[in-house]
């Protein structure tokens, strides 16, 4: 039996046996509801009462909701078997706290009884998923943007950055501006999250998107209840705020230049290897138009190298800066499995949960 890979996001986990050259085979939302005792849902709490988010910008928050997702994962999605367990690869946000990891192999080998475990950090992972070991990942998830610089397959902590935003807060900010431009139409989150996906994109460059205030485009987009709004400049403006956070009301610098201040705390010896293997990774990288205006937003930077994105192999699946990570992650369960470089059964019974720092790097 293949080792299980599972990438669990602030938005979507993703969870398959480790085939690098395949797409995860599950690929589901985080989010769930509450079950009243008899199994059903509340009808007559508010929304919040009852959804629940096992994991937050990039960190698992609720652990009992975590449990049951996994649990509906492995045995329900991947065909796990009870008392059959296999082994198990778990991708790693940057700066994941040391209780977080401890907690979740304790989880793995207490409560699911695994035969193997290993974790590694995301940046790491879609680094691998494009053939590099050494370079800078950018990756922009739906609760956290994260910058890492990678050396011989080594995070540079000190020179990473994880900023508090992500797709969430751009979806926020979607809402907020087609409330001004359709102040008569009251549209739910749900709905705002499928026009982001569906519209959003980056102008060209800055003057591209000062000329959408005097004329842009309008295009009449049709909610599920039937009622019509008016999509315009703001499918720009989700974009442009990761280019000038100061659309969310940040004091920031745009993402190149945060990439290039990041990299310039590193020895000025690696500057080149790690800015020309730079990898765009996380859902909301995927914006049409994004990958083009870094590019562009590269080519115009103070630094003396300028970032380069690198292009997935043509044999990797499409989309594969969506979930570059889990496929990093079974290209990396190829080699720690069977060369027992992994968290045994035996190594978590004799150490306990801290073996996870001395095994998992």
């Amino acid at each position: 039996m293949e080792a299980a890979v599972v990438d669990a996001g602030s938005k979507l986990l993703k969870a398959g046996p480790a085939i690098p050259d395949q797409a995860p085979s599950m690929i589901i939302p985080n989010q769930m509801k509450r079950m009243l005792d008899d199994g059903s849902i509340n009808d007559n709490s508010s929304s919040e009462d009852t959804i629940v988010d096992p994991v937050v910008r990039g960190l698992i928050r609720d652990w009992d909701a975590m449990e049951d997702l996994l649990h509906h994962v492995l045995y329900t999605g991947l065909g796990w078997e009870m008392g059959n367990e296999g082994q198990i690869l778990f991708t790693d946000p940057l700066c994941t706290p040391k209780a977080v990891r401890e907690q979740l192999v304790q989880l793995m080998f207490e409560t699911f009884n695994i035969s193997g475990f290993y974790a590694s950090e995301q940046a790491v992972l879609s680094l691998y998923a494009v053939g590099r070991i050494s370079g800078c990942t950018v990756d922009i998830g739906h609760g956290k943007i994260d910058i890492a610089p990678v050396i011989e397959g080594a995070v540079q902590h000190i020179a990473s950055r994880r900023f508090e935003i992500g797709g969430m807060d751009l979806t926020k900010l979607l809402a907020e501006e087609l409330g001004k431009s359709n102040p008569l139409v009251n549209i739910k989150m749900s709905d705002i999250e499928k026009i982001k996906e569906q519209y959003s994109c980056c102008a060209e460059d800055e003057l591209a998107y000062e000329k959408t205030k005097n004329a842009c485009q309008t295009e009449q987009h049709t909610l599920p209840d039937g009622q019509v709004i008016t999509i315009g400049r703001e499918k720009y403006t989700v974009g442009e705020a990761l280019f000038q956070p100061s659309i969310l009301g940040l004091e920031a610098h745009g993402i190149v230049e945060q990439l290039v201040r990041c990299i310039s705390t590193v020895s000025s010896d690696n500057h080149r290897q790690l800015l020309e293997n730079t990898v765009l990774c996380g859902g909301t990288a995927s914006m049409t138009g994004f990958e083009e205006r870094f590019q562009k937003e590269a080519g115009l930077c103070s630094s003396a190298v300028r970032p380069a994105l690198i292009k997935p192999p043509e044999y990797m699946p499409e989309n594969l800066s969506m979930y570059s990570a889990w496929v990093g992650g079974a290209i990396l369960a190829k080699v720690v499995f069977p060369q027992n470089q992994h968290v045994t059964k035996a190594d978590y019974d004799e150490t306990g949960p801290s073996v996870v720092h001395r095994k998992c790097f």
